[in-house]
């Protein structure tokens, strides 16, 4: 079993942590050199539960996220502040990773400079998006078309659903240089989380009402969903995948 499935099992809903699960694996055997730098960091739970050292700083929009982050001490410092001004010099961390948040920003150009001016020269860039098989993969799709399609993607504010040599072009633009990229997350998985958005309601009401997704995080309450879900929460690449993992690097010069 993926050793990361559990964890995120205990804290989250299981189609959240499915796929969070699969995230975490890849960042095992990449390098990051400090300072790093979270772009989008939200409530800290990724770095929390995927990285065995504090990131040195997250950086988020979103006041109550952080004050969630900050209950964590994932990180040893932590930002409100818009990804594309961040109040950080020029080449201050050694590296940064992004994890499915790039996909949510609608001035991605803006954000992808910004990102590189912070970084310094051959610094690694991590990141991981939706392509565009992620509405293609979805079941209710064949019944009610792509009306199904397009509301399922505002229901989860998905701005950017682009391939590789999109991401590509705009990486170039920015100061960077794409170095490998793989996808993963097969349409089976896909699935899983798309009909997750449905059966997750009830963590959802117990979020409301007690400010947790899982109430209890026994082992007992949670093996039969690991069992279920196990298959889905494999690293390796797919062709097929709805989801792109990114390796980037910012120029030298």
């Amino acid at each position: 079993m993926n050793r990361f499935l559990l964890p995120h099992l205990e804290r989250l809903p299981y189609f959240r942590a499915l796929l969070r699960s699969v995230e975490s694996v890849y960042y095992e055997d990449l390098p990051l050199p400090e300072p790093v730098y979270d772009l989008g960091c939200g409530d800290g739970l990724f770095a929390a539960l995927t990285f065995p050292r504090a990131i040195t700083v997250g950086l988020d929009p979103s006041r109550a996220s952080l004050r969630e982050a900050r209950r964590l001490s994932a990180y040893r410092l932590l930002t409100q502040a818009d990804a594309c001004c961040a109040p950080f010099a020029a080449a201050s961390f050694a590296s940064a990773f992004s994890n499915s948040v790039l996909e949510h920003i609608p001035n991605i150009d803006d954000v992808l400079r910004e990102t590189s001016r912070l970084l310094k020269p051959r610094a690694p860039f991590y990141f991981c998006v939706p392509n565009p098989r992620y509405l293609e993969s979805l079941s209710l799709t064949r019944v009610f078309g792509r009306a199904y399609a397009d509301w399922f993607r505002r229901l989860t504010r998905v701005a950017h659903l682009d391939d590789a040599q999109v991401w590509q072009a705009r990486l170039e633009r920015a100061g960077f240089e794409l170095v490998r990229e793989w996808s993963y997350f097969s349409p089976a998985a896909m699935r899983v989380l798309e009909w997750g958005h449905y059966f997750g309601l009830p963590s959802l009401l117990a979020r409301l009402l007690t400010g947790r997704w899982i109430l209890s995080a026994a082992k007992w309450n949670l093996w039969l969903t690991a069992k279920l879900i196990e298959r889905q929460a494999s690293s390796a690449p797919v062709d097929n995948g709805a989801f792109t993992f990114y390796v980037a690097r910012r120029r030298s010069g």
